[in-house]
């Protein structure tokens, strides 16, 4: 058995609020429902503008997990899109240079 912890009378280990001197006993969790549905448009916005999608993969890791995952997969995604294209840019670049076809 539990105890008040106002008036100290002996009370169910599971009351909410003392039947004596109405003092609650536990504290209530008032958050609203979070939606996390894991929405593709985080993921988008993770491609398109890669620290956001690390900012909210960061922020929401425990709070949100499937908005999180979406969003740093879509930076995830982005990142590597972008460093292909950087050395297919320089391949070509090089190769219009004619670089590639001195060691030869």
């Amino acid at each position: 058995m539990a105890y008040c912890r106002k008036c100290g009378i002996e009370i169910d280990d599971e009351a909410v609020i003392c039947p004596k001197c109405g003092v609650q006993q536990k504290e209530m969790n008032y958050s609203k429902p979070v939606n996390d549905e894991g929405s593709i448009l985080w993921a988008i916005l993770g491609f398109i503008i890669p620290i956001v999608g690390i900012i909210l993969w960061i922020v929401w890791y425990n709070d949100r997990p499937k908005d999180a995952k979406m969003a740093g997969i879509g930076a995830l995604v982005s990142i590597v899109v972008g460093i292909v294209l950087y050395f297919l840019v320089f391949t070509a670049i090089f190769a219009q240079m004619g670089v590639f076809t001195q060691f030869s």
